[in-house]
């Protein structure tokens, strides 16, 4: 998410960043170009318009004209705006109400609420520690109930049956009951959505918010719709008192008007990302650390919140007690470590949250594009314990066979071969000094790439 806007933001900023006199007139260029990039990634133009003003009227006054590093103040300025645009203020869940307390997820057809329900649903369920019900009232379209059903039991949370014969304010009030009498902390209603907004669709949302009264009511809304998913909120906030905005298919909306209209045009601020289809893709939408990500500045404590959410903690620890006793990293591990990253979203996913690595991401997921996770996982699970505890046992003969059982070619194992030796040197530098420079050395090896020297802004 973002990759064009923040690639386009940050050739326009990198310019200014070193200055150490700022003039109008440059200044004025700087936001021509920013305002091109704004527009280009869909934003709305009366949130660009506002955005503009917002940061000239800052970055002509004193606070850049008197900073010793004007060029810096300028791209602070930038960012304190971003946040603001996005909503600086405190985005969680309010769910202090007796239990069950109620989330109603509204939306069009094809937004990714049912999705959303389910990712939430778990999210709940792991990080807050609560029981939590979620039940269909969509009677519209097919097999929405059975896809609710199937997610429920892959998040292994209460779904609560209903049919497609009953009417969704039946199938709430019922739901609710039940929830009550499972003593759920948690009730999640999927709601019905339409190809357009419509006086049935929105009569039909309005009996059901009257009648189980949620302490949470969620737009729902497909990121890559771009400022049209502002619009949408826009005409829902009118119709049902919303408290906030779930983006689903974040991952697959590289320029984020969304993201950066939503929030000013419905007064509701974006409370969750939806990245990808597994279920446990879902993301505090965190303003300041979105615009960092903008600004290409990383995110690290996000990365921090994923390793210490989905990192087999265990696993870990044996590795490292391996190790620390001399013992080579084997072949073994390297799978435990694919797994691992694949877990965190990938190489890719892990380096847009870091600082300074501008392109590097998007290098890393075209690299792997040809030599995917799954087809790393598939050679090694193709090989026997022997070869993988002692690799250098690989000859050309084992490389055929490993090759046939997993439906690969032998340069696809004389890569993996190469990047498990890479990867060796990489743990073998951490085990005696650690530290994240080390690590993203190993990584960039692992590509085929060294990562850059620094990164922007410093």
């Amino acid at each position: 998410m973002f990759d064009s806007l923040t690639e386009r933001l940050g050739n326009t900023l990198r310019g200014i960043t070193g200055k150490a006199k700022l003039s109008e007139e440059n200044i004025q260029e700087t936001l021509r170009e920013v305002r091109k990039a704004l527009l280009e990634a869909d934003v709305a133009l009366s949130v660009v318009k506002q955005f503009i003003d917002q940061v000239r009227l800052r970055a002509i006054g004193q606070e850049v004209m008197q900073s010793l590093s004007p060029g810096q103040a300028f791209v602070k300025i930038v960012n304190d705006e971003l946040v603001s645009v996005m909503g600086a203020e405190d985005n969680s869940l309010n769910l202090s109400v007796q239990p069950p307390a109620v989330i109603m997820m509204a939306g069009l057809q094809g937004a990714g609420k049912t999705t959303s329900t389910a990712k939430l649903a778990l999210w709940l369920k792991k990080r807050d520690k609560k029981k939590v019900m979620v039940v269909s009232t969509d009677v519209y379209r097919p097999a929405a109930i059975d896809q609710l059903r199937t997610l429920a039991a892959e998040a292994d949370v209460n779904f609560f049956e209903s049919t497609t014969e009953q009417k969704p304010l039946q199938i709430a009030k019922d739901a609710l009951s039940a929830a009550r009498k499972q003593f759920c902390d948690v009730l999640i209603v999927d709601t019905a959505g339409r190809l357009a907004i419509d006086d049935e669709m929105m009569n039909e949302i309005k009996g059901l918010h009257a009648e189980v009264k949620p302490a949470e009511t969620l737009f729902v809304v497909d990121a890559m719709t771009g400022q049209d998913a502002a619009v949408t909120a826009a005409a829902f906030n009118e119709a049902l008192p919303l408290t906030g905005v779930i983006l689903s298919k974040a991952d697959g909306d590289a320029r984020g008007g969304a993201a950066l209209s939503v929030r000013t045009i419905t007064g509701k601020p974006i409370k969750f990302l939806a990245l990808g289809e597994k279920i446990d893709a879902l993301e505090i939408f965190h303003p300041d650390r979105i615009a960092s990500r903008i600004l290409g500045m990383g995110d690290v404590l996000s990365l921090i919140e994923d390793a210490e959410q989905k990192i087999d903690k265990k696993k870990a620890k044996k590795l490292a007690s391996k190790l620390k006793k001399g013992k080579k990293f084997d072949l073994e591990d390297f799978r435990d470590q694919i797994q691992q990253m694949n877990n965190m979203g990938g190489i890719a996913s892990m380096m847009d949250k870091l600082p300074g690595m501008g392109n590097m991401a998007q290098m890393a997921q075209e690299k792997l594009e040809a030599n995917p996770f799954g087809q790393m996982e598939a050679i090694i699970c193709s090989m026997t314990p022997g070869e993988r505890r002692y690799p250098d046992s690989i000859n050309g003969s084992r490389k055929k066979r490993i090759a046939a059982g997993s439906g690969t070619q032998i340069q696809d194992i004389n890569r993996l071969l190469k990047q498990h030796k890479q990867m060796q040197k990489m743990m073998k530098k951490m085990t005696k000094k650690g530290g994240m420079a080390n690590m993203m050395r190993g990584m960039g090896g692992m590509m085929g790439q060294q990562p850059p020297g620094g990164g922007f802004p410093r």
